[in-house]
């Protein structure tokens, strides 16, 4: 046995390593190629890295229903990992672990994924779009994807560089692919890098898909693979300007009223914070009549983010240099889009002249409002047909928009957090329009689509969830920054031709449906060590819910892990540790693990009645109930664990 190989089982026996992270250690070298994966490991034990060692390798990095995510960088990153070094400061070498994101667990992902699909399909050489963001290894893995279908006899469709998320989506809609994915980890910090995947619908994978793809990922203990015969090999199809110029007409569609922005330019400030966005949405906006302003220092594509601690643009700190340059510049609004553009954050300029940000739920909800409101003046909608329009959006997000649209006889389906299940009831829809209507969905311009659904289905009005995803129309299946940022610049050009700010219509919304603030909290806790106490956390909730909080008595608990629950449309809602409890006096909150970071978190509902005679006092009360509701949480949560 090797030196390293016999401290390793030492530590383990002094119980400094757990005793799956060695198991895991043996796994991993068997399965991975290359020196870099054991010459890692090997320093690691020499310098005692044991809580390191154990973050990488307490777990294998599980296919989930959403891909892998996972750092790609380790806390400690070792000589063999960094070798040469990599472009902008990175390792040359990924993260080695079982628990990271790295060639070898990439791989196993696309192989099973391409297993799925060929005992699926009928294609002799089935397609996959394969697209990535900004991130360090995105690119290489995204190649080393695409080599991977041709080898194994698929076309791979890869864009020439990177690109917003629901490009992809939409692309694979385009070419009629059998899958997808991108090489992204969203908003997550510089270190973490994910695979994420979709099925033909464009949408993320979802049962009974699922379970097959999974089973075939976890089936494989290596990413070695064997090319088959030449003539049955794929090709890589480089995608560029020509996909970005449909992908953005489509995008354009998304307003409902164009006329807005006729000799009206307004002046907003976009960033892109170092990822993708720019791409599309700094021409988008030109073409569309506003003046745009960029961030220069953040206009760069870098996967270390360098000027933002958290490249999350629901964070102030991540739009300051944005707002800043909004304030020298009299810019009306400042918009934001994470590294792989499918979240969108916004700051505006107030009654008071003050950049004031948006929450996730304020965005949604007057974007919700305006689109129902238009759609309506517009005559899409009527008293005879507004029974098949639906607002989709999950069950954490405000239940003003609930609220909204109901008052105009519309359906709301509330589902799981993730964009998937929002994706999942689209496909739904789409699949209940009648085939002798229609033969090809995708081909059909969005007016008949609109007169098909309204006539036949269901039409879909807007989507989203208060984590800043939004969705305006079903060509994408997943939540679309660029599509958010047309249909908020819109919002700014109807405040402007009513003189008024952004603000002033949100007062307006509050006024007329009533208040609803809400309350987000995470408690981060990361590593083996971390997972541990998250899980402990979450099973406490479902073994012992509360009966009281803060003064008040809990009338309902819906767990969501252990109870049967149905959506509005009778749908079962799947699985998920998730837990939401209803207080007496009207207040909500919930709490889930995170299934992307390492944390778990807390959503805080709180409202009051419609037609206040003051606002600021019914925005101060209500806030007040959810700072208190909260400190009682948190009391609560250190008993717990």
């Amino acid at each position: 046995m090797s030196d390293w190989k016999s401290a390793l089982e030492s530590a383990v026996g002094e119980g400094l390593v757990l005793a799956s992270s060695q198991e895991n250690v043996e796994n991993y070298l068997q399965g991975a190629s290359g020196d870099v994966a054991e010459a890692a490991i090997a320093e690691l034990v020499a310098n005692q890295q044991w809580e390191e060692l154990n973050d990488r390798f307490y777990k294998s990095l599980e296919f989930g229903t959403g891909g892998l995510r996972g750092r790609t960088i380790g806390k400690v990153v070792t000589k063999a990992e960094e070798g040469a070094g990599g472009p902008l400061e990175r390792p040359e070498h990924p993260c080695q672990g079982t628990a990271t994101m790295n060639y070898h667990n990439v791989g196993r992902a696309m192989q099973g994924f391409i297993r799925y699909v060929k005992a699926n399909s009928s294609e002799a050489k089935p397609r996959f779009v394969i697209g990535h963001d900004t991130r360090h290894f995105s690119r290489d893995f995204a190649e080393y994807c695409a080599r991977l279908c041709a080898d194994l006899g698929c076309d791979a469709y890869l864009f020439d560089g990177p690109r917003a998320t629901p490009q992809i989506s939409y692309q694979i809609r385009q070419v009629n692919a059998a899958g997808g994915i991108i090489l992204t980890a969203s908003h997550n910090p510089y270190h973490d890098n994910g695979f994420k995947a979709y099925l033909d619908d464009g949408g993320q994978i979802v049962e009974p898909a699922a379970s097959g793809i999974i089973a075939e990922v976890n089936a494989l203990t290596s990413a070695d693979y064997e090319a088959v015969p030449a003539a049955e090999q794929g090709e890589v199809i480089t995608l560029g300007a020509e996909a970005d110029e449909v992908y953005m007409a489509g995008t354009q569609n998304l307003l409902l009223r164009p006329e807005l922005l006729e000799g009206r330019s307004a002046k907003v400030v976009y960033t892109s914070i170092h990822g993708t966005g720019g791409h599309i949405v700094v021409p988008l906006l030109k073409k569309l009549g506003f003046e745009v302003l960029t961030v220069a220092e953040q206009e760069v594509s870098d996967g270390r983010f360098p000027t933002v601690a958290s490249p999350n643009p629901e964070n102030a700190e991540a739009l300051q240099m944005a707002m800043d340059l909004a304030v020298k510049e009299g810019a009306e609004a400042v918009i934001g889009t994470d590294p792989d553009c499918d979240r969108m954050g916004v700051a505006v300029r107030n009654a008071a002249g003050e950049m004031e940000l948006l929450t996730g739920n304020q965005i949604g909800s007057l974007m919700a409002w305006y689109r129902i409101k238009i759609m309506f003046e517009k005559g899409w909608l009527t008293e005879s047909n507004r029974s098949r329009a639906v607002l989709i959006k999950t069950l954490v997000t405000s239940t003003l928009q609930d609220t909204i649209a109901h008052e105009h006889g519309i359906s709301v389906v509330n589902t799981l957090t993730g964009f998937k299940w929002i994706a999942a009831k689209l496909g739904k829809y789409e699949q209940a329009l009648p085939k002798d209507k229609v033969e090809d969905y995708r081909a059909i311009s969005a007016e008949e689509s609109r007169k098909l659904r309204l006539e036949y289905s269901k039409f879909f009005v807007f989507g989203g969830e208060e984590s800043y995803g939004y969705l305006g129309d079903d060509f994408v299946r997943d939540k679309d920054g660029n599509g958010a940022v047309v249909m908020f610049a819109e919002l700014v050009a109807y405040a402007a031709s009513k003189n008024c700010k952004l603000t002033d219509l949100l007062d307006e919304v509050y006024q007329e449906y009533g208040v609803h603030v809400e309350l987000g909290k995470s408690i981060y806790m990361e590593g083996a060590e971390g997972a541990a106490k998250i899980a402990k956390l979450a099973k406490s909730y479902s073994e012992n819910p509360p009966t009281e909080v803060d003064g008040s008595a809990v009338v309902k608990v819906r767990d969501f892990n252990t109870d049967t629950i149905f959506d509005e449309e009778g749908d079962e809602i799947p699985s998920s540790a998730m837990l939401m409890v209803d207080l007496a006096d009207g207040r909500v909150f919930a709490v889930r693990p995170s299934g992307t970071e390492p944390k778990i978190k807390y959503y805080l509902f709180g409202k009051d009645e419609p037609n206040t005679t003051d606002l600021v006092a019914s925005k101060a009360k209500v806030s007040s109930s959810l700072d208190s509701m909260w400190q009682a949480i948190e009391a609560d949560i250190a008993n717990r664990v």
